[in-house]
């Protein structure tokens, strides 16, 4: 594997580590670890700690995927993946 390859999968695995860490903190950690604390706070009627755990995750989850396709576009093209040949 040539040195490009290599630096475009270092960067794309960072990338990866980075939005699944805002995942598990959002899905694991505000539903779950600090539900308590977050359910003094309200968002729409209801416990922010409920609306993460029923609404938020899934919400972040879908705005991650956008952000890692932009992420990704802005990769390829830096590495030049983007042409078609």
């Amino acid at each position: 594997m040539n040195t490009q390859n290599t630096n475009y999968w270092k960067e794309n695995l960072k990338y990866v580590g980075i939005l699944l860490s805002i995942w598990f903190l959002v899905s694991f950690c505000f539903s779950i670890l600090f539900k308590d604390f977050l359910d003094t706070y309200y968002l729409g009627g209801f416990k922010l700690g409920f609306w993460f755990a029923q609404q938020g995750s899934m919400y972040v989850f879908v705005i991650l995927i956008f952000i890692y396709v932009h992420l990704i576009n802005k990769l390829d093209k830096k590495y030049g993946f983007d042409k078609k040949d």
